[in-house]
């Protein structure tokens, strides 16, 4: 256990270091990696990435080629190949299309812009970036390794991404952060969020609007 905020925890904490480039978290259907990021100490971002889904199941061409319905549905969709009303074996390739992507979320917590952060984000479906200050402060960024809205919106632009969420914002922005976003917008083309602490953003499937 370590001495946390001034004071000792109620529960355990176990502290793994994790060095950039190294999974942190491989777990069921996502794995989560760390990525170096540039603050006025040792700091890094994180990429979830979740696995691939199954294909599309295409229950009309099974049916048609005399796969009962039932359970052997399920197993095609899980890759197996069965067998058919007739005899024949049907294999999943016959009725389940591509694997389909899963979803990428990039996390930079404070950093200034920096290249590897737009090669962690490529194609992101949602890059949450610091943008503690606005074009009017952006010396004041770089004097605390920070970043400005408009720099989050380049990065998120070079790298591809979907969405962007701007956080971190400076507390003299508490009144009206507007500035801050429509600076990113005119960096990035995609959607720009400005979230409230505790706001729950739904990131939808890639291929949610096919």
């Amino acid at each position: 256990e370590r001495d946390l905020a001034g004071h000792d925890p109620a529960f355990r904490v176990r502290i793994e270091e994790v060095a950039p480039g190294e999974v942190a978290l491989d777990a069921d259907g996502y794995a989560v990696r760390a990525f170096e990021t540039e603050h006025r100490t040792v700091s890094q971002g994180y990429v979830l990435d979740e696995d691939d889904r199954p294909g599309r199941f295409d229950r009309p061409r099974a049916e048609e080629l005399g796969v009962p319905v039932g359970p052997k549905f399920g197993r095609l969709h899980d890759g197996e190949p069965v067998e058919a009303e007739d005899g024949t074996v049907v294999e999943p390739d016959q009725v389940v299309g591509p694997p389909r992507p899963g979803r990428t979320l990039v996390y930079t917590a404070d950093t200034r812009p920096r290249e590897r952060t737009v090669e962690a984000a490529a194609g992101a479906d949602l890059l949450v970036h610091d943008a503690t200050f606005g074009d009017d402060m952006a010396d004041r960024a770089r004097d605390t390794a920070h970043s400005t809205g408009r720099e989050a919106g380049e990065i998120a632009e070079r790298a591809d991404a979907k969405r962007l969420a701007l956080v971190h914002i400076s507390s003299r922005y508490a009144a009206d952060a507007s500035p801050i976003r429509r600076e990113a917008r005119e960096a990035f083309d995609g959607d720009v969020l400005l979230p409230d602490d505790g706001d729950l953003v739904e990131v939808p499937f890639p291929d949610a609007e096919e």
